[in-house]
Parts: structure tokens; sequence; C-alpha cells
């Protein structure tokens, strides 16, 4: 979001919300949003294929212990996320390409859209 502060020389001092600065400069589609539907786009596509490495690692489990401390975020932690949802049902409907396509889209989308608070706050900002 700074780079779009930058860009548009808005000083940080400046009360402007995020969604204000989005408005302001006519941004479409974030890179988030595309990065989680990429994602989620090649986790259907492991899915689909039965008999191949990538799948094994997406859904084995490893032996042994594991390191102290926190663990690492895993990407089956962002699918989760991104779906809401554990991931034995995101495999089952990623088999089916186009019901994975819509799932995958919703999810992206949901995160996507402003609640109306910050909708309101942005109006009384500007």
């Amino acid at each position: 979001m700074w780079r779009w502060r930058r860009q548009l020389r808005i000083p940080w001092t400046a009360f402007r919300i995020n969604v204000s600065i989005l408005e302001f400069s006519k941004v479409i589609e974030r890179l988030l949003s595309t990065v989680q539907i990429r994602i989620l786009k090649f986790f259907g596509h492991i899915i689909r294929n039965k008999h191949s490495m990538e799948r094994l690692v997406v859904q084995g489990k490893v032996e042994g212990k594991r390191t102290r401390g926190r663990s690492y975020t895993r990407w089956t932690d962002l699918i989760k996320a991104t779906t809401q949802t554990s991931i034995v049902p995101c495999s089952r409907n990623a088999e089916d390409r186009n019901k994975w396509r819509l799932i995958a889209g919703a999810a992206v989308a949901k995160k996507n859209v402003p609640s109306s608070t910050t909708t309101t706050l942005s109006k009384v900002n500007d």
C-alpha cells in the first residue's frame, strides 16, 4: 500500500485509509488476489493428477519429530485460510475442475470485498 501512497504523493501523516487510496488510484485487482487465485488453481491441478509426486508432498506426512518453536506456514495452511475449510473437502472439490474454479473465484472475491464500515469511513475521510 505504501507504493500507491508514494506514487500519488500522499504523505504518511495524511489520515487516508487504504480503501480510499485504492479507489483514487483506480486499482481494479490487487496483487494478493492474483497470487491467491493462482495458488488455488495450482492446488486443483496437483490434486487432479492422481499419480504425481506433488500430490504426495501436499497430502503426505513426514516421519519424525518437528523442530521446536512456532511451526512454519505450510502451503496447505494458505489454502485452508483462503477457502475457510479443511484440506479434505478442498481436495474432493478440486477433483471437479468446474466446481473448483467456482469455489476458488468465490473465495478470493469474498476476501477482497471491503466491508461497509471501511467504505463509510473512506467517504468521511475524503
